[in-house]
């Protein structure tokens, strides 16, 4: 009996089941994208293991990591359902337009991302923009999105799945409304704010550990400072907002608090900043090509970044703080 002159074609969703949960390293999370039970996808994968002959994992305490079968295997399949998507996707650009998806947070939409998207609809007239605004990372596989901003460490690790470019580093900075400094008198010093009303934002809460008031209270040398005092917002626009109605001191992202420096609706409370160790970043997924709809928002982001007057971060002072 001759050989087959061809290799038979496992089950599809095997091998799907495979792809997705070789890109995450995670049962769990693979299943959440292709909305089945973390052990129907386990069960697939035995039996695609099973099918072919070989181990494509190894089983570990909580964790999965592919075998020397899994690595050879998995460039070809994310290359090949990357080609599907992408296949997929350029009917929606025929059916839908030339629509562009973005993801970003609340505080970078409302404070930053949208009183500037005007500038982006003139420049790249032919592109329908439409904003996806959650804490919450988006999932390029079952969302639509086209790229993503988000706020990252400043050096991320390496994602297998998802490219990273960073466009601009973020540093926490102490702002207020000039109405708080004429109520609650001169701030000389970084110790002056221990005396006044603080906000919180904890927009990253409890998701990733981020610089707070202590952090900057520490760095300036000042303890036994009651921290648990002040208002406590999880969306950063909000506690922009209760800062620049008097409600009292922010620390702030640089980059959202700009334009309400730019007007004086915010001055800066004190000299000092705080390195947060963190970026906002440019995201978008590996294995596809982005679109020219994306690599014009990209192109846009990073100059409307660089066209940014950092000295009003710096010297938009307050009278009584100068």
């Amino acid at each position: 009996m001759h050989k087959p002159a061809y290799t038979p074609m496992p089950p599809l969703s095997a091998l799907r089941a495979f792809e997705a949960a070789a890109r995450h390293l995670s049962l769990t999370r693979a299943a959440a994208e292709l909305h089945v039970t973390p052990g129907a996808l386990s069960h697939q994968i035995r039996g695609l293991e099973e099918l072919l002959g070989v181990k494509l994992f190894e089983r570990k305490v909580r964790a999965i990591a592919l075998t020397a079968a899994g690595r050879q295997l998995y460039p070809g399949l994310q290359t090949g359902f990357g080609q599907i998507r992408d296949a997929v996707a350029s009917l929606d650009a025929v059916n839908a337009g030339n629509i562009l998806v973005v993801s970003t947070s609340p505080g970078m939409t409302a404070k930053w991302l949208a009183p500037r998207l005007y500038r982006f609809s003139a420049d790249y007239a032919d592109i329908d923009v439409r904003i996806t605004s959650s804490l919450n990372n988006a999932n390029f596989e079952t969302d639509g999105i086209d790229i993503a901003v988000r706020n990252m460490p400043a050096d991320p690790p390496p994602d297998p799945a998802l490219h990273f470019e960073k466009f601009v580093d973020i540093s926490l900075v102490a702002v207020c409304s000039p109405r708080l400094i004429e109520k609650h008198g001169p701030v000389r010093s970084a110790r002056d704010l221990a005396r006044m009303p603080l906000i919180h934002d904890e927009s990253l809460s409890p998701r990733v550990r981020a610089p707070n008031w202590k952090e900057w209270f520490d760095a300036a040398g000042i303890a036994d400072v009651d921290l648990r005092r002040g208002l406590h917002f999880n969306s950063a626009d909000h506690a922009l907002d209760a800062a620049g109605e008097g409600a009292g001191v922010l620390l702030a992202h640089d980059l959202l608090a700009y334009d309400d420096l730019r007007i004086g609706r915010l001055v800066i409370a004190a000299k000092q900043a705080l390195p947060s160790g963190r970026a906002f970043h440019l995201v978008w997924p590996k294995g596809r090509k982005p679109s020219a709809a994306a690599e014009g928002f990209r192109r846009w982001m990073k100059k409307e970044v660089a066209a940014t007057d950092w000295t009003i971060i710096k010297g938009r002072r307050g009278d009584a703080s100068k």
